[in-house]
């Protein structure tokens, strides 16, 4: 009886090892990148520092009251949908969004204001509301927002830019879309009248770029939120985190909290796993890092110098501006004010060359009141309401002194509302809580308290931002706001599905990279 076994036989029944992929980080870059590497077939460890889960889109919890501590707009929900889908499941089933109408109410200093939604011909009459003759020049605006968006998101948002030659064929279409101008400038193109200058570029302070330099292409937004609508996530965005761990679990992975990494094994040029701060290592073939991607190459190449981001780029950097947030709840409702509110202040030129160029806190500024019991009574106790206040800040470069400044400032955002849209406010102030740039600092790892990562100039996106496939290791990648194609949810989250170009199914990988 021949009992020979061949080599092919023997290979076929030996049992395999599933490739394992390390994510760092649990935004939302980082739990759509591990779902998506699920849905590749990888054993997925998700490594959080905090003690929850989400990032910049964690929630805090006081007094009864729930407060979504950074990204509140849901745009683009397609790029969410998908992740369900790949998981066989349906994004209404276990988050239901809400659109929202208006989107959004814009506040000028002189109590004038916008109002943003969905219908063309609302927005046509918003617009006549302030100057007749710019309605002609709005609707070719959207025209031209809208061809920004097909090739600037569609396109060239969903491909990796790691290889220069892909930045050099960008090159002619990024000419011809003038992405060397300003938003400001290009809206001005168009639009005559200054507060409708306004209204039409401020998106970009939502990625954290100055409108006054950051690449004509960011006018996509304006279009993305026509096209595809102003989202709420029923139970606040911090229900979105909570559903993205629960399509990982489903794959069989996990999220671990207060796990930080340290730094990265290497093998040479390689990386082959991660060392945490308690000193235990985790082998991985392949990382993805949704760390802050400035400080992922500073602090977790342990005895290398990285050779593209080094110190001395990195303070050539132009970071993104800070954000100074207070969460405060109040013990009675305020019907009056929509669930979304951008308060303009006096100055918007001088107040982003402040901010963005001098990085001197300025007397004046303009605001983002977020108000989820506006749509959602459960982020509250019954008959109360839950905010959020946002003033865009300079990063750290500037010296402000935050734990000596911080009530102060607190105490001039609470006087502005009060002198605005919601007098009285003082005295039914039920909780508080402030974020500093120092939080985004010793939290969140974001160098100079920067809270977008790079600012998304022209010189400062696609190639020339810090590729998502690692320039200085192998096995390596990057996700989130700092890497291509940049800030906020539907980019940090495409980040993710951009890695579908650059990784291979986990049973591919291992067939070449065995040894």
């Amino acid at each position: 009886m021949n009992t020979h076994t061949s080599p092919t036989q023997l290979a076929n029944a030996m049992p395999t090892r599933q490739a394992h992929a390390v994510v760092i980080g649990s935004g939302f870059g980082g739990l759509a990148a591990a779902i998506r590497l699920g849905a590749k077939g990888y054993r997925v460890t998700v490594l959080e520092k905090l003690d929850q889960p989400g990032g910049r889109a964690r929630v805090f919890k006081q007094d009864g009251y729930v407060f979504d501590a950074g990204p509140t707009i849901i745009t683009a929900p397609f790029v969410l949908e998908e992740l369900w889908e790949l998981c066989g499941k349906r994004l209404e089933d276990d988050v239901p969004l809400k659109a929202m109408d208006p989107f959004y109410r814009i506040i000028f200093d002189d109590g004038s204001y916008f109002t943003c939604n969905d219908d063309p011909e609302k927005m046509r009459n918003e617009v006549a509301k302030f100057a007749p003759s710019d309605v002609a020049g709005y609707e070719r605006f959207m025209r031209d927002s809208k061809a920004n968006y097909e090739i600037g998101f569609e396109q060239l948002g969903m491909k990796p830019f790691h290889n220069f030659w892909t930045m050099v064929k960008a090159l002619p279409w990024l000419a011809r879309r003038r992405a060397d101008q300003s938003v400001y400038a290009h809206v001005a193109k168009f639009i005559k009248n200054d507060k409708l200058r306004i209204a039409l570029s401020f998106h970009p302070l939502f990625v954290g770029g100055n409108p006054l330099r950051v690449t004509s292409i960011y006018s996509l937004i304006a279009y993305m939120e026509r096209q595809f609508g102003v989202h709420y996530a029923w139970g606040g965005t911090g229900a979105l985190v909570n559903g993205m761990i629960g399509l990982i679990e489903s794959q069989g992975n996990q999220v671990r909290c207060n796990s930080p990494v340290a730094s990265l094994l290497l093998d040479g040029d390689s990386a082959r796993g991660v060392k945490l701060e308690n000193g235990e290592e985790i082998a991985a073939d392949l990382i993805v890092s949704n760390a802050d991607s400035v400080w992922t190459y500073q602090n977790l190449l342990p005895g290398r110098k990285p050779k593209r981001w080094s110190s001395r780029r990195l303070a050539r950097t132009q970071m993104s501006m800070s954000l100074f947030i207070w969460y405060f709840g109040t013990n009675r409702r305020f019907d009056d004010v929509d669930h979304h509110t951008i308060l303009m202040g006096p100055r918007y030129k001088g107040l982003l060359k402040d901010i963005f160029d001098k990085k001197i806190l300025a007397d004046d500024f303009s605001l983002y009141l977020y108000r989820p019991t506006a749509s959602d009574p459960s982020m509250a106790p019954e008959g109360c309401d839950s905010f959020y206040v946002l003033a865009p800040v300079p990063h750290l470069k500037s010296g402000v002194n935050w734990s000596s400044k911080a009530e102060t400032y607190r105490a001039k955002l609470q006087q502005r509302l009060e002198e605005t849209i919601m007098p009285g406010l003082g005295d039914h102030v039920a909780t508080s809580r402030i974020m500093t740039p120092d939080d985004f600092v010793n939290e969140l790892n974001a160098p100079f308290g920067a809270a977008f990562g790079p600012e998304p100039t022209i010189f400062q996106s696609a190639w020339f931002r810090p590729h998502n496939v690692s320039e200085e290791v192998d096995n390596l990648f990057l996700v989130g706001a700092g890497t291509h194609p940049g800030a906020g949810v539907p980019s940090v989250i495409t980040s993710a599905k951009v890695l579908d170009e650059v990784i291979p199914t986990a049973d591919i990988w291992m067939a070449n990279h065995a040894k």
